[in-house]
């Protein structure tokens, strides 16, 4: 089963080809993400579905929708992809914790499919496209060259980037990895200087990359440098998380605390390096870069973007400030279904409960302005309910100790005109009792 993708509805620009024969067991060449630190080589939510798209229709927000759960081949089969509905178990080791306050919220619902969105600069080029069988908008990245949304200028000592990435499940071994470079610089417009095969001083890389020799796991890798261009870290890992023919589609999250840095490619931390970052540096910018296709068919896509900044620190807000507010438990779009990426933020606040008998909380549920006010009231009571339902059935806090209440989209924490607005409303309240 292969990955179509559509720049309309009735048009197939995937190019489905058989995948070509594994390397000879022989061959002894470097996996793609570590050629992305080798230098020696050749140079949100504006999209409403269904439930949400205008009053008079029952609606709910689209609390935490992070896009596509399955790919359909050009036959027509569908499989599931590696970021499918799963439940809270699968998470069991996923210690992510999103960052406070989201500043950017980016799925292209607002930019036209074929054309190349503008808040974007590129030195190459890409459009957004849809894939078959799979929701939402996708920038399409199957050329060699730099990318960098300008909408990201500043990256404090803590934050929280979060992504979706999908390949074409025929993708090659010798295809390049796809790298994200986090970077202090003065000039933005210098995009050859982040190029994939270059580094700015003051820069932390990470690659990923779908496929291993033979065909097998995919990898991880990560790089930086110091302010003098000399390089800190440089190392690779193999994940079966990311694998073009069995998981074509992963959740990218990067964590950094201050110097510290964590990648994890759906629930698997892959990368946990602890002195990665400068200290002293001030990082304020991100580029994606890609050394170009083996084979025309090969493309990277991304979608729903999410940059969250800020330290979370549940046990100081609930216990010396009496109130917790969270946009890391995230819910199926117009559902009180908790996605199974909640499980670290769940397992945080769980374990300040767990150590704090006494606590009792209030949780509350808080949605966006679309939708009818009584049906994004009645769902955030919902998603309130099911909060307290899973830290008792998943964490055993007693429900004598929890209550629920929900607010619609009545007390709104930011402006419902952006992406990123609607996000920061769509939350989820602990009030000590």
């Amino acid at each position: 089963m292969l990955l179509s993708i559509c720049i309309s509805a009735q048009i197939d620009v995937g190019g489905i080809v058989k995948r070509k024969a594994e390397q000879k067991a022989t061959q002894k060449i470097e996996q793609g993400v570590d050629k992305v630190f080798d230098e020696t080589e050749e140079g949100a939510k504006e999209a409403a579905k269904g439930d949400k798209k205008s009053k008079g229709k029952k609606k709910g927000d689209t609390a935490g929708e992070e896009g596509a759960t399955e790919t359909t081949s050009e036959e027509g089969g569908a499989a599931a992809s590696s970021t499918e509905k799963k439940s809270l178990k699968t998470y069991g080791k996923f210690d992510f914790v999103q960052g406070e306050k989201i500043i950017v919220e980016d799925n292209f619902n607002h930019v036209a499919v074929g054309d190349f969105p503008v808040e974007w600069n590129t030195n190459s080029g890409g459009e957004i496209v849809t894939v078959d069988g799979v929701e939402g908008k996708w920038l399409k990245i199957s050329k060699e060259g730099v990318f960098m949304p300008d909408y990201i200028t500043d990256l404090p000592e803590n934050f929280t980037i979060q992504l979706d990435v999908i390949v074409n499940e025929d993708f090659s071994f010798y295809t390049q990895a796809l790298d994200f470079t986090f970077l202090q610089t003065n000039n933005r417009q210098k995009l050859n200087d982040f190029a994939r095969f270059s580094h700015p001083a003051l820069a932390v890389r990470v690659g990923a990359h779908p496929v291993g020799a033979g065909g097998g796991a995919g990898s991880a890798g990560i790089a930086s440098w110091d302010a003098n261009g000399d390089e800190l870290v440089n190392n690779s890992v193999t994940t079966a998380q990311f694998q073009a023919k069995t998981s074509p589609h992963i959740r990218v999250s990067i964590w950094r605390q201050k110097q510290r840095i964590r990648v994890y490619f759906n629930e698997e931390k892959v990368l946990d390096v602890p002195r990665a970052f400068d200290a002293a540096a001030k990082y304020n910018a991100m580029s994606i870069g890609f050394g170009g296709a083996h084979h025309d068919q090969d493309q990277y896509l991304l979608s729903n973007i999410r940059l969250a900044v800020g330290a979370p620190d549940t046990r100081s807000k609930l216990i010396t400030e009496g109130k917790l507010v969270t946009r890391g438990i995230l819910f199926d779009t117009g559902s009180d279904k908790i996605k199974a990426e909640s499980y670290g933020t769940l397992k945080d606040i769980a374990t300040v409960l767990q150590e704090n008998a006494d606590l009792k909380v209030k949780i509350i549920g808080h949605t966006d302005s679309d939708g009818e006010d009584a049906v994004n009231l009645e769902l955030s009571k919902r998603r309130a309910a099911a909060v307290k339902e899973t830290l008792s059935k998943e964490f055993a806090i007693d429900t004598g100790r929890m209550e629920t209440d929900g607010k619609g989209e009545s007390t709104p924490s930011d402006k419902n005109d952006t992406s990123a607005g609607k996000a920061n409303n769509r939350r989820v309240e602990f009030v000590k009792l």
